[in-house]
């Protein structure tokens, strides 16, 4: 029988963003927090904000965070009655789980033996399918002779999918379109799933070219009560990796949402499930194939948060003391729309390249909710995964959250450290991802949009009047007393940088042998093209960093000394 007790002293075996993030929800409950640490990160916000924190040992994740003798050593000698695993790291080690059931420590999470039973990608479709949920056609076998599987691997139909049995995270993964690609293709995923995961076990499934990827929030108590709390489309993805995420899914149909809804539940109850997880599912048309679960609590779960209103971490814990959940099926109700961006250290350009390194600046913008374990001065290390933040807008409709966070990203200030910041920027304004027409092998522009030619005069007319003073002919009527007059500006749009000179008279800008109309306003400038006015709103970003948003595009600039020193 689960224990009543409330938990008093709640260590989080993880660190970043995560761990930073069940600190302020265990703070705000009255529960003490213990953290841990590495060599690397003895001086992280998580251990910062935590309550006591523990040393774990060197910097390299197998001798730390991974440790789970170590992990649950301190956690005996620090008196916590429970530890939050949060995700990656520990958190779906079926081992560990059942470990700190042994010891009596309460493992915010399911048991060890539901862990295991969805840890096995072969053996938990057959449970999947024994429970009425439907899967994608495929082997999912123990035998894995090599002659047996190019038989079923003719017998699924091409293209098909080598998926590591043990996997995740997109590792152990190979696409084949052509069976006598098959052989290789099956020796390079035994070879990778063997070094990331201890088993060359495979597994083969139907390729689905345009899927989306679709995953439902499910959460159990251990009362037997089960329910799902909406869904997310989590179709950008790159690699395999999710790049952004939305809930809830959008384009469903009621019915189609229930199904998989009850589906979801159907599939936790199926191995008697305790806590938060996520069934994925890939959704073809409308029909929709499971994939795996996540036993865990979700990188992407803010979003789910911010249209249900409930916590979800919250909710995680008080499970865990026995409670009943605190919602019904019939009380869940969705409140707008939210979307998350994974802010990574990387380099796009290369070919998404991991960064690490020191944050010299960093300024994070207003109206949008900020998941993250860095600020100013902190380092992204080079042992562990290379997120930075999760940026998470909420708005009343789809298209306002997406406005909502590329606003968000266009004001966001990080350096020196390379990030995938404008790539985030780029998706949000997407035609495609905005009319929802991208599907999981969507291939995501890692090329930088041209920048439009007009954003350099309007950048030169802002700056040198920022700088001008307050004389006549620089007020927003445009009125300038017939006189002409110079507009000179050093300009920096991302890495290049102009000086320019612009010639005006009565209003009139000339630019590239054209006279054109303008005006210029305490927000914005306007000019008039083929006898129409369109307004170009200016926004301040940073000291002296400005955006203007046109064609569609936030483009960010500012002086060419400014930028020039700190870029």
């Amino acid at each position: 029988m689960t224990n009543q007790t409330p938990i008093r002293r709640l260590l989080i075996a993880n660190r970043g963003e995560i761990a930073v993030r069940i600190i302020k929800t265990a703070r705000r409950l009255g529960i003490h927090t213990i953290a841990l640490y590495s060599d690397a990160d003895q001086n992280a916000m998580h251990v910062r904000e935590a309550d006591e924190a523990w040393h774990l040992g060197p910097a390299p994740a197998r001798e730390s965070y991974l440790d789970a003798a170590k992990v649950l050593r301190i956690a005996q000698q620090a008196g916590a009655d429970a530890i939050h695993p949060g995700y990656g790291f520990l958190s779906e080690n079926s081992d560990f789980a059942t470990a700190c059931e042994q010891r009596g420590v309460r493992f915010i999470g399911p048991s060890g033996a539901a862990i295991l039973a969805m840890g096995d990608k072969s053996g938990a479709k057959s449970l999947m399918q024994a429970a009425g949920v439907p899967i994608l056609p495929g082997y999912h076998g123990t035998d894995q002779r090599l002659e047996l599987l190019r038989e079923q691997a003719l017998l699924t139909g091409l293209p098909l999918l080598i998926k590591a049995a043990s996997g995740g995270g997109g590792k152990g993964m190979r696409l084949v379109e052509q069976i006598d690609e098959f052989d290789e293709a099956l020796a390079a995923v035994k070879r990778e799933a063997l070094g990331a995961f201890g088993d060359d076990s495979v597994l083969l499934e139907r390729y689905l070219p345009k899927a989306r990827h679709v995953e439902v929030q499910v959460f159990a108590d251990s009362l037997g009560n089960a329910i799902y709390l909406g869904d997310r489309d989590c179709s950008l993805q790159r690699r395999h990796q999710k790049v952004i995420e939305e809930a809830p899914a959008p384009d469903i149909p009621p019915s189609l949402r229930q199904a998989m809804g009850q589906a979801a539940v159907a599939a936790a109850k199926a191995i008697d499930y305790r806590g938060a997880g996520t069934i994925e599912f890939l959704l073809c048309g409308d029909e929709f194939f499971f994939m795996e679960m996540n036993t865990r609590l979700q990188v992407e779960h803010p979003v789910t948060e911010c249209v249900t209103g409930q916590d979800l971490v919250a909710w995680q814990l008080a499970v865990a003391e026995g409670k009943p959940l605190p919602l019904t099926q019939e009380e869940v109700v969705l409140h707008g729309h939210a979307v998350e961006a994974r802010l990574y250290a990387e380099d796009v350009a290369a070919g998404f390249l991991p960064a690490s390194g020191p944050i010299a600046w960093l300024h994070w913008p207003d109206g949008v909710r900020i998941d993250t374990g860095v600020t100013a001065g902190d380092d992204v290390s080079p042992y562990y995964d290379p997120m930075i933040a999760k940026l998470i807008a909420h708005g009343q409709s789809r298209a306002e959250a997406f406005g909502r966070l590329a606003d968000a990203l266009g004001a966001l200030e990080l350096g020196p450290l390379v990030h995938n910041g404008p790539l985030l920027l780029r998706l949000c304004q997407e035609p495609d991802v905005l009319a929802m027409r991208h599907h999981t092998q969507w291939p995501i522009p890692t090329e930088p949009l041209a920048v439009p030619e007009l954003a350099w005069p309007l950048a030169t007319l802002w700056l040198a009047s920022r700088s001008a003073g307050s004389a006549p002919w620089q007020q927003a009527s445009g009125f300038r007393l017939g006189q002409r007059k110079n507009w000179t500006a050093a300009v920096q749009i991302d890495e290049e940088a102009r000086v320019l000179s612009l010639t005006e008279c009565a209003g009139k800008l000339e630019w590239q042998g054209e006279q054109i109309p303008y005006a210029l306003g305490a927000d914005h400038v306007r000019v008039q093209d083929a006898g129409r006015w369109q307004r170009y709103p200016i926004q301040a970003v940073g000291a002296r960093d400005f955006m203007v948003q046109l064609d569609g595009q936030r483009i960010r600039f500012c002086p060419h000394d400014h930028a020039h020193q700190t870029h």
